[in-house]
């Protein structure tokens, strides 16, 4: 509940906006991240915890435990289990999917707010080639694993970094101003052995400072799907897949899962969707 209101605050009145200014300020971002990142941070993961309900049952854990939240928020698993089935493609994160088929250009159509393909891709050329395809969207959550690996097997044919602010990705912020187009994201354009051209977009949030992405972006390496593509810190988050027309459908026994807001709760390695023959 206060979390609510604190975004109400923010993104429904005047003095919040004014206030909402300087926190999406990446530098703002920056301060608290170097504080999150801080040994006088460790208080709050206990804290964390309990708020988020999250179960630590299969997460390393230091010896000396977490030097900071951030190192918390980092965590890593102690394994790891992803469906290998030939022409599926897994869940790249935690977080709620939702399956969207874009219309000519339009991603997404919240409230009136328009997400077009040029918006996120800042590349018309490219955003061409997805017209009338779809988008698997993850949001994550502050209570999330925030590490997310590839999807798919494939290689790297495009790497593009645009830098930008840092809102909230919440339902209300993404009802009030267009969150997927200013904030700060980054995206590899892949060849894949199964689902043809694809596209894995990372978004920041409110407080994530950094996208940590582990792999270099030399053209042409290859990526196997369920290998670690990095990191968000602190805050919740965004992953974006765009997919060609008729490249993919859904795993429909997922829908049963489906909350109120069309969004359906996955796990990093979960089967999520085929490729379009293998229907």
């Amino acid at each position: 509940m206060r979390e609510t209101l604190i975004l109400r605050f923010l993104y429904r009145t005047v003095p919040g906006r004014m206030v909402l200014k300087l926190l999406v300020h990446p530098r703002v971002s920056e301060a608290a991240g170097y504080y999150l990142s801080s040994r006088a941070s460790k208080w709050i993961v206990p804290y964390y915890i309990r708020k988020h309900k999250i179960d630590m049952s299969d997460i390393d854990i230091p010896a000396g435990g977490f030097s900071s939240f951030n190192d918390f928020f980092i965590r890593k698993r102690s394994m790891e289990c992803f469906d290998v089935t030939y022409g599926h493609l897994i869940s790249p994160c935690d977080g709620l999917m939702s399956y969207i088929r874009i219309k000519g250009k339009i991603v997404l159509d919240i409230k009136n707010t328009k997400y077009t393909l040029n918006d996120l891709l800042e590349d018309n050329e490219l955003a061409g080639q997805f017209r009338d395809g779809t988008a698997l969207v993850f949001r994550l959550t502050p209570a999330d694993y925030h590490r997310y690996c590839y999807a798919a097997n494939g290689k790297v044919l495009q790497h593009k970094k645009i830098k930008g602010r840092l809102h909230c990705v919440r339902p209300i912020a993404l009802r009030t101003v267009p969150v997927f187009a200013q904030n700060s994201r980054e995206y590899q354009v892949l060849e894949t052995e199964t689902f043809g051209t694809v596209i894995q977009m990372e978004i920041g949030a409110l407080l994530v400072g950094k996208i940590r992405n582990n792999r270099s972006s030399s053209k042409y390496s290859y990526v196997s799907r369920g290998e670690e593509k990095g990191y968000f810190e602190f805050g919740g988050s965004t992953i974006i897949m765009l997919f060609k027309r008729n490249t993919i459908c859904m795993n429909e026994s997922l829908y049963k899962r489906q909350n109120s807001d069309g969004e359906i709760p996955v796990h990093m390695g979960e089967f999520v969707a085929r490729a379009e023959e293998e229907r």
